[in-house]
């Protein structure tokens, strides 16, 4: 079996065409689209992924919820919303690796083997890149340890900033999960 950051790879491109088990929404807390990867996974997966969200009374911070893939090539969407940064002092660490952990149980839950990863709470929310891809790093290797069934880790750079900030963060050690 393949080390735990053998299963994780970076990206580049648009994750609504990647064909993997799930992709992963980073969501507002009403569910029902925005911008950015939201916009783009809400446009690609069809008029019938809103009005499913539509029925499950929005998702708080750090948490996720999980639909059907719709027109999308992935199975399942799981839409995780993460907290908008404002300034490092309000939780906003504890709410990302919230929304990570909530996302990998939901695909635990239903059999996902491959996952898609935007980085949450990196664009219009602001959440420091480098920052951000530290916990995203120490999520996909705790999960990837604790569910062996999970095969692959797909994390989407939609941006150079965010690709090198991956990039440094799989460069660190592993720290013991």
């Amino acid at each position: 079996m393949a080390g735990v950051d053998d299963r994780i790879e970076l990206v580049d491109g648009d994750i609504t065409r990647l064909v993997v088990d799930a992709v992963v929404n980073a969501a507002n807390t009403s569910l029902l689209g925005g911008g950015g990867v939201d916009g783009a996974i809400h446009r690609a997966a069809g008029p019938r992924l809103r009005a499913h969200c539509a029925t499950l009374g929005g998702c708080p911070t750090g948490e996720a919820r999980i639909t059907p893939g719709f027109d999308l090539p992935a199975r399942w969407i799981i839409h995780a919303v993460g907290p908008v940064w404002r300034g490092g002092g309000h939780g906003e660490d504890a709410l990302l690796r919230s929304a990570w952990r909530h996302s990998f149980a939901l695909a635990r839950e239903h059999g996902v083997r491959s996952i898609a990863f935007p980085a949450i709470s990196c664009g219009a929310y602001g959440f420091p890149p480098e920052r951000a891809g530290r916990i995203a790093v120490a999520e996909c290797r705790r999960a990837l340890a604790e569910n062996p069934a999970l095969e692959r880790v797909l994390l989407v750079c939609f941006d150079p900033a965010v690709r090198r900030a991956y990039e440094a963060a799989l460069a660190e050690p592993a720290k013991p999960v």
